[in-house]
């Protein structure tokens, strides 16, 4: 099982170093996403790369309906990884929802994670009384029946919202890696993010974790660090960058590794 999901998940080892940095894409990219970030980091980390089973760079029979209807089954996946690659300790960077992913993981397997770098993480995209996610249940419905009624349309509408900054390369991009998931997986998985409500499971989280967040994301409003930070179990800083939007390892490369070089120093 193990072999056949690193194959599955395109599983990478790249760089050198003796310790070990995991690099995790959020919803709609695959480890593409990274490629502008790995030159800063391959000369001193091993880096461990894979895709999320719904990338669109994975074979979508692998993606089974009934097991990722949560995000535990992601977290499962994660830690197979990292076992079957002998990984013992290791840096974990995040992106949205992988972010999550690994808040999850660090809770189950606390001793395997040094620090967590979260980007553009949320525990909950929706608001709730005087919580604010960003997003109300309607909206979110709109967003589903807009994917359902024509998806490359609706491709070509939310890449560059959440993209954010005026970067067309980052649009094109992410749009390349949106298109390539099957639709009906895509929404899913939309819909099992937009579901999930991790608020009460912040506090067992014991691990450092680094919270990255733009100064404008569509996606994750800036109140969302802050309530993580101030929710989060164990030690926790905010590390605000100077951009826009949800994808900043594709509009905004150097500035990213810089806050990533930050929190790994720390």
């Amino acid at each position: 099982m193990v072999h056949s999901l690193l194959n599955a998940l395109n599983v990478r080892v790249v760089g050198s170093g003796d310790k070990y940095l995991v690099l995790a894409h959020g919803f709609g990219t695959d480890q593409s996403a990274w490629q502008r970030i790995l030159p800063y980091f391959t000369p001193y980390y091993r880096v461990v790369l894979y895709d999320l089973v719904c990338a669109g760079s994975v074979n979508p029979d692998n993606f089974d309906f009934q097991r990722y209807t949560t995000l535990d089954a992601y977290v499962d996946d994660l830690l197979y990884i990292l076992d079957a690659l002998n990984v013992s300790r290791c840096a974990y960077v995040g992106h949205s929802v992988s972010a999550m992913i690994g808040i999850l993981a660090s809770i189950r397997r606390r001793e395997l994670f040094t620090k967590l770098i979260l980007i553009g993480a949320s525990p909950r995209f929706l608001n709730d009384n005087d919580y604010h996610g960003g997003f109300v249940d309607g909206e979110i419905e709109t967003l589903f029946s807009a994917m359902e009624a024509n998806y490359a349309a609706w491709v070509n509408g939310y890449a560059p919202l959440a993209v954010g900054a005026d970067v067309p390369a980052a649009v094109r991009e992410f749009s390349r890696t949106l298109f390539n998931m099957r639709p009906d997986i895509s929404l899913f998985v939309c819909r099992t993010v937009f579901n999930s409500d991790l608020r009460g499971v912040l506090g067992l989280v014991k691990v450092p974790c680094y919270i990255v967040q733009t100064a404008k994301d569509v996606s994750v409003p800036a109140s969302v660090a802050t309530y993580m930070k101030n929710h989060l179990g164990g030690k926790s800083t905010v590390i605000l960058l100077n951009t826009e939007g949800h994808l900043p390892h594709l509009s905004a490369p150097a500035l990213l590794a810089q806050a990533i070089r930050r929190a790994l120093s720390q």
